[in-house]
């Protein structure tokens, strides 16, 4: 696990909220915090979705796209006003995953159940962005952790996203 301090507000929030630079990855919830309060779960409603459609989803992702929901979140945070606190909770997508996992030699792949990026800002001035790996089951080794840190880093740094360890 690593937590990042993001160095440009303006900068990271226009990559995440105008840009596909975050399409990557399926939002399992959102919260933001200004006049109100919202918070989106970003489970699928199946039953929702005419069969046909619901077909088209790709296999593991229980989740939305981040890409599907980016709009709404950015109208809940525009206006004058910063919000007072956001957190967003992300999985990198499934077929993703499993590619930098194998490409990377990890050994225990099929017990990763989701690479993890939350996105926490609260106290007007900084985001944190923290890395995670969700396991299905008990696992000796964090060779995934170590694999996702270093990978979200690089994409990151690829993206333009000026961030400092903390």
């Amino acid at each position: 696990m690593t937590a990042l301090q993001v160095n440009s507000m303006k900068q990271f929030m226009a990559q995440l909220l105008t840009t596909e630079a975050f399409d990557i990855f399926l939002l399992v919830e959102a919260s933001v915090s200004a006049a109100n309060t919202v918070t989106i779960d970003g489970r699928r409603n199946k039953d929702f979705f005419p069969e046909e459609e619901a077909s088209l989803q790709a296999p593991g992702e229980a989740f939305t796209p981040w890409g599907n929901l980016k709009g709404l979140c950015y109208f809940l945070m525009k206006g004058k006003r910063t919000p007072l606190a956001f957190k967003f909770v992300f999985h990198l997508k499934p077929s993703l995953a499993e590619k930098l996992l194998k490409r990377d030699g990890a050994a225990e792949t099929d017990s990763v159940q989701a690479l993890v990026l939350t996105v926490r800002y609260n106290d007007g001035s900084k985001a944190i962005l923290t890395t995670g790996v969700s396991y299905r089951t008990f696992v000796a080794s964090k060779e995934a952790e170590g694999i996702w840190d270093r990978a979200l880093e690089r994409y990151l740094t690829q993206k333009g996203i000026a961030t400092e360890r903390l």
